[in-house]
């Protein structure tokens, strides 16, 4: 075993300690990551290039540990981990997205992360050690990797940024900020934000920038003492290189790029590309004219077909070009234009709420769908337990993008899509004390191309107000993208599409209402973004937001004031909370028995508050009549209904309302002299008795001449 080697640095007022060369010897390498009481251990393992591989299969797991947070499953037959969480998904994906923009697009090697959570202290998120922890790994082994990077967490309370707040301190705070980068350029952001301006996110970025430094400092200082020398890329690509120059020259190479500078501004970025379609016909058409050219020049099948690999690299370098020395795009657009924007409400006869959006060839319907407080989702992860009343579903098609594509469950994608769309509406969505149904919404993605998930934001806008839900505000959302060079030249891009998201570009998302920001997300394929670039992206995606707020609004300018007649309706009834359980009944046969009897779905709060829902208004108020009848407190004075249910010499027993029951005292029967109680009633006898004493123990004293 290697030698131990310890490394402690203080971050956000904690300690973070790396320990290298006791765990997971055997993989390429590993490090343990401490943070407070929260452990996580990152382990990377490169792997070979299979046979026909022409992409890099970089792998990243997040793997959940109940163990971790002293849990056991709460399933009754299933006690082991099973699918990774949406929370896991998502922070694997956010791991991903850091690490990925500083591998060699030329590796082609299998490469898997694997990050397991060993321990949690529930004061400290578990993402900010996982990506540390990467980080380092990549940087220590000597896998080609242009890292180290490092990954905070701020926030901000009473307008004070924090550095990786708790879990305590993030409850208060108006921002939920993660960005991965170095103290230069930041590579990946993840926000949530309760509508704050640009500027505001703008300092959070440079606050961030400062305290990246620090920590890819640190790691870089580790990776100096213990780091291993790299390996040589073409040591790693020898073999498939040797294979590829047996087949092609440079010669070869020389002719493809000759003829491609000829001929692609005719193909690429004529101004006639305005579809999807039409751009993939292109691109067709000149690897076609090319095979001609190839042929011409008396170049064998083989090296055509490898020659032709080419040409999409190349596609994408012409199209940045074109951006950044003519300001062309492919579909003719100015740099700022966002393609044709259309909204519709009221789509759906039958459903609660729908929205139509559509951006171009993007096109996105959302279903608003309300429930019961039952309803609500219940977590069981390693750093969530409770409850979830608002949740947006995401789903992606084939047929979308003109694919056939075998239907199955959410993908990572699909579960990082909605979870995007559902963070940028979550600031806007009332209070469960406002409004207390459960939500959900759906987005059917039925045309992409370019940020769907930004569709759905727009979609849910729409579906929200239509369902009559009192949203605070509508939230639109934009993706924008990046024109870069070796040269450091660069342009931004409002509304990205599918040609435009090449090497040297970026994805970045940006949600939020006309007050400010909701949420954004960002990817880049380049070494990272300045604070200036960040800047001016913000500042061009908020002029983009205005305006396709501007075209919802003329769809539907605000929520309905009434629910769908479809929707189920939430009545409330207040209760002592000591007679819960005369609602509930012994092992539920009370509330059950209501349940069947109308219809109705009831949850009760511990507060004591009672939730009736239901689309039948009849049978509601029946229920809230049966629970009130259950409830009730009986006061002197009152006069009841009641029913004999015992007799005894010296009275008769009188329920008034269910299982409760007061004496008619033998003299309180009649006005005249009674001198037996079975002279004037009888068991199962309807009679109308008045409440005239309720002694120090709760008993019941009722009278039947004192009624008039």
């Amino acid at each position: 075993m290697n030698m131990i080697k310890q490394f402690e640095t203080e971050f956000g007022g904690r300690t973070l300690r790396f320990e290298i060369g006791r765990l997971a010897q055997q993989a390429t390498q590993s490090v343990w990551c401490q943070y407070g009481d929260t452990v996580a251990l990152a382990t990377v393992v490169l792997g070979q290039v299979k046979e026909g591989q022409d992409y890099f299969p970089l792998q990243v797991d997040f793997e959940e540990r109940l163990y971790a947070a002293g849990r056991i499953k709460g399933s009754r037959f299933i006690k082991r981990e099973g699918r990774a969480s949406d929370e896991a998904i998502l922070t694997g994906r956010l791991i991903d997205r850091s690490i990925r923009p500083l591998f060699n697009k030329d590796l082609k090697n299998e490469l898997q992360v694997v990050i397991t959570i060993l321990s949690v202290d529930q004061e400290n998120d578990s993402d900010v050690p996982a990506l540390l922890a990467t980080s380092a790994a990549l940087a220590l082994s000597d896998i080609p990797w242009d890292g180290p990077i490092a990954g905070i967490r701020i926030g901000r309370v009473e307008n004070e940024f924090v550095l990786n707040p708790t879990y305590e301190a993030r409850i208060k705070s108006d921002l939920d900020l993660f960005v991965a980068g170095t103290a230069e350029k930041i590579l990946m952001i993840e926000a949530g934000a309760e509508q704050i301006s640009e500027n505001n996110m703008q300092e959070a970025m440079e606050f961030g920038l400062k305290h990246l430094g620090k920590l890819s400092e640190f790691i870089r200082s580790v990776q100096k003492e213990v780091g291993k020398p790299k390996r040589n890329l073409a040591d790693l690509l020898l073999k498939k290189e040797e294979d590829e120059e047996s087949q092609i020259t440079e010669s070869n190479i020389q002719k493809v790029h000759e003829w491609f500078s000829t001929h692609a501004a005719q193909y690429l970025t004529n101004g006639l590309n305005v579809t999807k379609k039409s751009r993939k016909e292109s691109v067709s058409k000149l690897k076609i004219d090319l095979d001609e050219y190839l042929k011409q020049e008396q170049i064998g099948k083989e090296k055509r077909k490898k020659l032709l690999g080419f040409i999409d690299g190349l596609a994408e370098k012409e199209i940045t070009r074109a951006i950044l020395e003519e300001g062309k795009r492919v579909d003719g657009r100015s740099l700022d234009d966002i393609r044709t924007l259309s909204s519709e409400v009221g789509v759906l006869p039958r459903t609660h709420g729908s929205g139509l959006f559509s951006r171009g060839e993007t096109q996105v319907l959302t279903i608003a769908t309300l429930g019961s407080p039952g309803d609500e989702q219940t977590l069981d992860s390693m750093e969530e337990v409770g409850k979830k009343r608002y949740m947006h579903h995401y789903n992606f098609p084939g047929y979308s993008v003109g694919e056939v594509k075998r239907m199955m469950g959410p993908g990572r994608r699909e579960i990082g899509h909605g979870a995007l769309a559902e963070k940028a509406l979550l600031p806007v969505i009332p209070t469960k004390e406002e409004f207390p149904y459960t939500i959900r919404l759906v987005s059917e993605v039925l045309g992409s191309n370019g940020s769907s998930s930004m569709g759905s934001v727009c979609g849910s806008s729409l579906a929200l107000m239509d369902a009559g839900i009192p949203i605070k505000e509508p939230v639109a959302g934009i993706a924008m993208g990046l024109a870069s060079n070796e040269k450091g030249e660069y342009k931004i891009l409002t509304d990205l599409q599918d040609l435009e998201d090449g090497e040297g570009g970026m994805d970045f998302k940006v949600a939020g209402t006309k007050n400010g920001i909701t949420a954004i997300q960002l990817d880049t394929k380049t070494d990272g973004l300045t604070a200036s670039m960040i800047k001016e992206t913000l500042e061009k995606a908020r002029d983009a937001r205005l305006r396709i707020l501007a075209v919802m609004s003329d769809a539907l300018p605000q929520p309905r004031s009434e629910l769908s007649k479809y929707a189920p309706r939430i009545v409330t009834v207040r209760i002592n909370p000591e007679k819960i359980r005369d609602v509930i009944g012994p092992g539920g046969k009370t509330i059950n028995e209501i349940i069947a009897a109308t219809g109705v779905q009831i949850d009760i709060e511990q507060d004591g508050l009672v939730l009736i829902t239901s689309v039948n208004a009849e049978a509601s108020q029946k229920a809230i009549e049966w629970v009130e009848r259950l409830t009730k407190e009986v006061v002197v004075g009152e006069v009841f209904d009641g029913k004999v249910t015992r007799l005894m010499d010296f009275g008769a027993f009188v329920e008034v309302l269910p299982r409760q029951e007061g004496l008619v005292h033998i003299s309180e029967l009649a006005k005249e002299r009674v001198n037996k109680v079975t002279d004037v009633v009888k068991v199962g006898q309807a009679v109308k008795v008045k409440v005239i004493q309720i002694d120090d123990q709760g008993r019941i004293n009722l009278s039947m001449k004192r009624v008039d």
